[in-house]
């Protein structure tokens, strides 16, 4: 049975994260063209110029939103580099702001760190407009060799992930191409520098799969496992291969947990202006809460600072509203328990109103459970108020809300002796 590494355990954990995109073609005055920016060559680094960037700002919306990890776009596909790279000239080094001294990637993951949240970063090797890199391969319109780009690439990667200490998650924009398919050598050095950190992803090593769309919602069931051989980069090769992505494998042979990912402005992972109407409803983030994390996925908001340098006030007050309403809705725990076996039983103090159930596997020892349902004992006798197939890391239901002396979970299913780490009623305020 197939279990997390430590890196894997602590990502699903951890449950929300914010990735903040940020390149410098925001500065051009043009919408963004994702097709355009992958051809564009980049002559002019001096339009990378926010005023007001402020990253503590950046990270604090995150914070107020519950995440407890954040990633920042280092690189994207332009080919800008928001560090002081030594191996690519096409960086920070080459503006006049902060007169080419400011590391951006520094300043962002001392911000990280003050709030007490994990960083990580997100590179872009498979798609480079300066350098005319398309699909990880270099073109004809590309000024180095295939060789001249894989060294390029170690040499930001080692940067990366020797400077900034220990970082939560590495996560390669599309993937990177392995060594054996003629990609950059990467996963040593990541390995050699990043022990204890989550790698996303190649074929050589993928800690975590994407969830099938970038809607910010999984399948139900949502397996942690799946048959890493279906989901190799390139990933469209395979049939179904995206509500496989979706659900994973109950009896897949690797843990490889998914990812719900979605922009907070609808479709738009980068800042334009004048388009705040497209930043999601509040209703609409919370049925993303409750379709990813409730269903054993780990929920990533992308966030997009603007011009500026900073976060709009309207993204800010949203993602606000957000955090103090999943808090509402489930900080008021009425009774929790841990236990093992067919039967978890789970008496209140007193009689209670409830509205949410929450059930955690112990994942340490993998997933085990699969069939159960949960009983709420009642004045009128027993009463079934959820079920379901895959309990994972967490399975979060939100149920009519009633009133109840207890619970019981009924493992109708499982794999093996089922253990259950967390079993808890809870009613919103």
């Amino acid at each position: 049975m197939p279990i997390p590494a430590p890196a894997q355990l602590a990502w699903q954990q951890a449950e929300l994260g914010v990735v903040f995109h940020y390149d410098i073609h925001q500065f051009d005055g043009l919408r963004y063209r994702q097709v355009d920016n992958r051809r564009t060559l980049w002559s002019d680094a001096n339009l990378f110029a926010p005023a007001l960037l402020d990253t503590d700002q950046w990270v604090a919306a995150a914070k107020a939103a519950g995440a407890r990890f954040a990633i920042l776009t280092a690189s994207h596909e332009t080919g800008f580099r928001l560090w002081q790279s030594d191996a690519n000239p096409f960086c920070l080094k080459a503006t006049s702001w902060g007169d080419g001294k400011r590391d951006l990637v520094a300043e962002f993951v001392d911000s990280c760190r003050r709030a007490d949240i994990q960083p990580g970063i997100y590179m872009g090797a498979r798609w480079n407009g300066q350098l005319g890199v398309l699909n990880f391969r270099v073109t004809e319109a590309s000024t180095i060799s295939q060789a001249e780009y894989n060294h390029l690439i170690e040499a930001e990667v080692e940067e990366i992930c020797s400077r900034y200490g220990d970082l939560f998650e590495l996560w390669f924009d599309g993937g990177i191409l392995s060594a054996e398919d003629g990609g950059p050598d990467v996963l040593p050095i990541f390995e050699k520098y990043q022990p204890n950190s989550l790698y996303y992803h190649s074929d050589q090593r993928r800690d975590v799969r994407w969830g099938g769309t970038e809607s910010g919602t999984v399948g139900d069931p949502c397996w942690a496992t799946v048959d890493l051989e279906r989901i190799e980069t390139g990933e469209d090769r395979h049939d179904n291969v995206r509500d496989y992505l979706r659900h994973g494998d109950p009896d897949g042979n690797a843990w490889c947990p998914a990812m719900s990912d979605a922009p907070l402005r609808n479709h738009e992972w980068f800042w334009e202006p004048g388009d705040e109407h497209k930043i999601e409803p509040l209703d609409r983030l919370v049925e993303m809460y409750y379709q990813s994390v409730g269903r054993n996925s780990t929920l990533i908001l992308g966030a997009t600072p603007d011009d500026r340098g900073l976060m709009p006030e309207a993204d800010v007050t949203r993602l606000a509203e957000f955090g103090q309403e999943m808090a509402r809705r489930l900080s008021h725990t009425i009774a929790q328990t841990s236990g093992e076996g067919d039967v978890v039983d789970l008496p209140f103090p007193r009689a209670s109103r409830i509205d949410h159930v929450v059930i955690q596997e112990d994942i340490r020892q993998g997933e085990r459970v699969r069939g159960y349902e949960v009983e709420a004992v009642t004045q009128a006798g027993p009463r079934v108020v959820a079920s379901g197939s895959c309990i994972g890391h967490k399975a979060l239901h939100e149920i009519p809300p009633l009133t109840a002396d207890g619970l019981r979970l009924r493992v109708t299913a499982h794999d093996a002796t089922p253990l259950v780490r967390n079993f808890a009623a809870v009613c919103s305020e």
